[in-house]
């Protein structure tokens, strides 16, 4: 996030796409209802009538994965009537002419034909965003859980660009992190193309610098494999072992069957985790790991601060903290690692080699934590990123992006587009929450669908059907809900039974290397 949740109480509107926050993000969604009912306006850019909708001022039902067409439209609208903010263009960002080039070929009734939302309700949204400062955007996996993921955020940022929201409290482009701790992970480098810090791998000082302080030569100047890359790696032999550490591979990626295929082919698989899971059943070795609140340690949260996590019991049996099962396997190796707990690898490694985090040491986050960046010990955090219109680079570049559209489309075999997300009582794969007693709130998984897909079908709700893809089917329950539109189905992973990763299509965005989970053609058939 480039703002702080604490805006959201300030805030005079919200631009919510592609973020079922209510269910996904309670908390969040409770800021914003909260700032709603305070007066702010909600524009919510959604396929579904989802809780968020009861309380906005505007709701666009776009089709799934037009978001790109969309927005284009909404820049187009305020390029061709001068609402576009002049001044912040002119003296805080490059590009504009290309941007302008590609936007003016997106008229709002082109933008309507792809997007299904009237033209003028295109050219009023355009309009209502324009007439208020600053509008806070946020989004989440409805942005990035697509072949053109990368382009629907650029996409997105051209418009906050555009608006002059950025670097303003109460404004800027906020995603919403799709699961616990996310951005610490990315934060801590778990990304192939940076070290700690988002230092470049491919940046020579920046693998000098690493090179000396793990006492290690000659670290890769090329970014690692992606997920993807990886699981394909397991079959072909060119990756010869696998180490999984709080992740479920076998029921969170798409198309189960071949996942269960490439964690079968690995010729070493190794699990670190608090629970058994559907993918420890593949592991050569699974080495238990100590819970979030068996061990001191911190977490980073959306808007990057990070927090105290205060050891509260200890772990069970044999299992240990993650980083303790690392340090001993590198001992065995010939590695001497000199931190021996979460509050020394903070303070010892990672606010000494991160520099947008060097004053963030563990004495300074007892309480509400700090924000990065965070230069040294007397800053005080950062909660509004590109202050003044001064971004990292300098400054911010308008990126023009073509509307692209999903990789797999309805047609007469599989007439529905099937799209994924969270429901409110479950986390992810139910590692934790289907041992907490939630089963009792939401035992099982169902296909939502229009009541005139139902009617057309002769499903009544909470009849059994078959949904069925290229790649699986699932039998669940439907249920008939007002929420989805005509011609959708709309399902979650949280059960092994009825996972809608059995259908989901396994199409990645060439840069992120992201899963398109949230479009794939299916059929619904009544049993």
């Amino acid at each position: 996030m480039t703002n702080s949740f604490g805006e959201f109480a300030h805030a005079k509107m919200f631009l919510v796409i592609g973020s079922n926050m209510t269910e996904a993000h309670p908390v969040a969604a409770t800021f914003l209802k909260n700032a709603v009912m305070d007066g702010a306006k909600l524009i919510l850019v959604d396929p579904r009538k989802q809780p968020l909708a009861d309380f906005a001022t505007i709701h666009a039902p776009i089709r799934v994965g037009s978001d790109i067409a969309f927005i284009n439209g909404l820049m187009n609208v305020l390029i061709t009537e001068d609402l576009y903010d002049r001044d912040f263009v002119e003296k805080s960002c490059e590009g504009f002419d290309e941007l302008k080039s590609k936007v003016m070929e997106y008229t709002p009734e082109k933008a309507s034909e792809i997007s299904g939302i009237p033209a003028d309700r295109i050219r009023e949204i355009a309009r209502t965003l324009a007439s208020v400062k600053p509008v806070m955007c946020c989004y989440t996996l409805g942005i990035t859980e697509h072949t053109c993921g990368r382009n629907n955020v650029l996409s997105v940022a051209n418009l906050q660009m555009l608006l002059g929201n950025m670097g303003l409290e109460s404004g800027g482009v906020n995603p919403l992190r799709g699961q616990n701790n996310v951005q610490g992970a990315c934060d801590m480098g778990a990304l192939p193309n940076v070290f700690p810090g988002y230092q470049q791998v491919a940046n020579a000082d920046a693998r000098a610098k690493f090179e000396k302080a793990w006492g290690v030569e000659k670290l890769p100047e090329k970014p690692g494999l992606m997920i993807p890359q990886m699981m394909e790696g397991l079959v072909d032999g060119k990756v010869k072992a696998l180490w999984i550490f709080g992740e479920n591979l076998a029921n969170t990626e798409p198309d189960i069957r071949k996942v269960e295929h490439e964690l079968a082919s690995a010729e070493f698989l190794v699990c670190n985790d608090i629970f058994p899971t559907e993918t420890t059943r593949f592991a050569h070795v699974v080495f238990p790991a100590a819970a979030w609140s068996e061990d001191d340690g911190t977490f980073t949260s959306s808007e990057r601060r990070v927090s105290r996590v205060r050891k509260v019991s200890t772990p069970p049996g044999q299992s240990r903290p993650n980083w303790w099962i690392f340090k001993e396997i590198a001992k065995r190796m010939g590695h001497e690692w000199a931190s021996g707990s979460g509050p020394e690898l903070w303070d010892n490694e990672v606010s000494v080699l991160a520099p947008a985090m060097a004053g963030i040491k563990y004495r300074r986050i007892e309480q509400d934590g700090l924000q990065w960046p965070c230069p040294n010990e007397e800053h005080p955090g950062t909660p509004v990123l590109h202050k003044g219109g001064v971004f990292t680079s300098g400054k911010g570049r308008l990126t023009p992006v073509d509307w692209t559209p999903p990789a797999e489309v309805p047609d007469a075999e599989y007439p529905f587009v099937l799209s994924t997300g969270r429901r409110l009582y479950h986390y992810h794969t139910r590692t934790q929450t289907g041992r907490s007693g939630l089963n009792y709130l939401l035992p099982e998984e169902t296909a939502d669908m229009s009541p005139e897909d139902a009617l057309a079908l002769g499903i009544k709700h909470n009849e059994v059907v078959r949904v069925r893809s290229r790649r699986g089917e699932v039998k669940v329950k439907a249920n008939v809900t007002e929420q989805v539109p005509k011609g959708m189905v709309w399902m979650a992973f949280h059960f092994r039974e009825g996972n809608a990763n059995w259908l989901t299509n396994a199409v990645f965005d060439p840069f992120t290397q992201t899963a398109e989970y949230k479009a794939c053609a299916v059929a619904v058939e009544k049993i």
